[in-house]
């Protein structure tokens, strides 16, 4: 509570930074996100909770954080952020050139092929982000996602009110996905490649007599491929992309036959 009621005076007060109390509370705050013991989200009972001064103190560790030349010959970096380190007693496998920054949770048994994990970010246990997968600022990744090649997961820091996007345990999302503006993927969905989620996609669900609509949420366990519908504009009639969901994923315990199942089942592009 301490270090919640500082970051929330030193947001509004910027002139507090140069006090070390507040700047001390900023890093203690960016050291407890990076091991996991603080989330800009969190689930709770009653769904997930956003954690705002969280956010606020990232943004204020940029305040604080001053520019420096790093160099990995014969590659020459100048930035705020250090990045991520001890991977081998972290138990999270990288491959070169994967990049974690400090600040970023990646829990133990993750694998980060060449991809990138920003700031705020929480990935977890056994997760893999594939070849040049993105995860944003503040994303919320659970247990056992895969994000294949080239998944593009947006980032929120501002505005600050603003959602993060949460993946949770079990999804598998495909090829070139992405998904962006707080949209949250629930339980062990599954997105075919290609397939873009923001806060107005319309997520429609084809799998019944009559169609239901979704914005911002993926059902659990749900079978997505990209789609489109007709909108009428002034200069005529025209298709615009939506995300057709197809039908549901198992409910087994062995989710990588379920997975596998899926696919086949659907014949879903991955």
């Amino acid at each position: 509570m301490e270090l919640k009621e500082l970051i929330q005076a030193a947001y509004t007060d910027r002139k507090l930074l140069e006090e070390t109390q507040y700047s001390d509370a900023i890093r203690a705050v960016i050291e407890a996100v990076d091991k996991g013991k603080l989330r800009v989200a969190e689930p709770t009972d009653n769904g997930w909770q956003v954690n705002e001064w969280v956010k606020q103190a990232i943004l204020l560790y940029f305040c604080i954080q001053p520019m420096e030349t790093m160099t990995l010959a014969p590659f020459e970096f100048y930035d705020k952020m250090k990045l991520k380190s001890n991977f081998k007693e972290l138990g999270v496998r990288v491959v070169p050139h994967a990049v974690a920054r400090y600040g970023a949770y990646i829990a133990k048994g993750a694998i980060l092929m060449p991809s990138y994990v920003n700031i705020g970010a929480y990935v977890g246990e056994g997760t893999m982000v594939d070849t040049w997968a993105t995860v944003g600022s503040c994303a919320q990744i659970g247990k056992h996602v895969h994000l294949s090649g080239g998944v593009g997961i947006g980032g929120v820091l501002e505005p600050l009110q603003a959602s993060p996007v949460i993946i949770e345990d079990g999804c598998f999302i495909g090829s070139r996905c992405i998904v962006v503006e707080g949209v949250h993927v629930e339980a062990e969905a599954v997105l075919g490649a290609n397939v873009v989620l923001t806060q107005s996609t319309k997520i429609i669900d084809v799998s019944g007599s009559e169609p239901v609509e979704y914005k911002g949420r993926v059902p659990a366990r749900s079978v997505v491929i990209p789609g489109t519908y007709t909108k009428k504009f002034p200069a005529g009639e025209y298709q615009v992309s939506c995300a057709l969901i197809i039908g549901q994923r198992k409910a087994s315990t062995d989710l990588k036959t379920s997975l596998n199942d899926t696919l086949r089942e659907f014949s879903v592009a991955v």
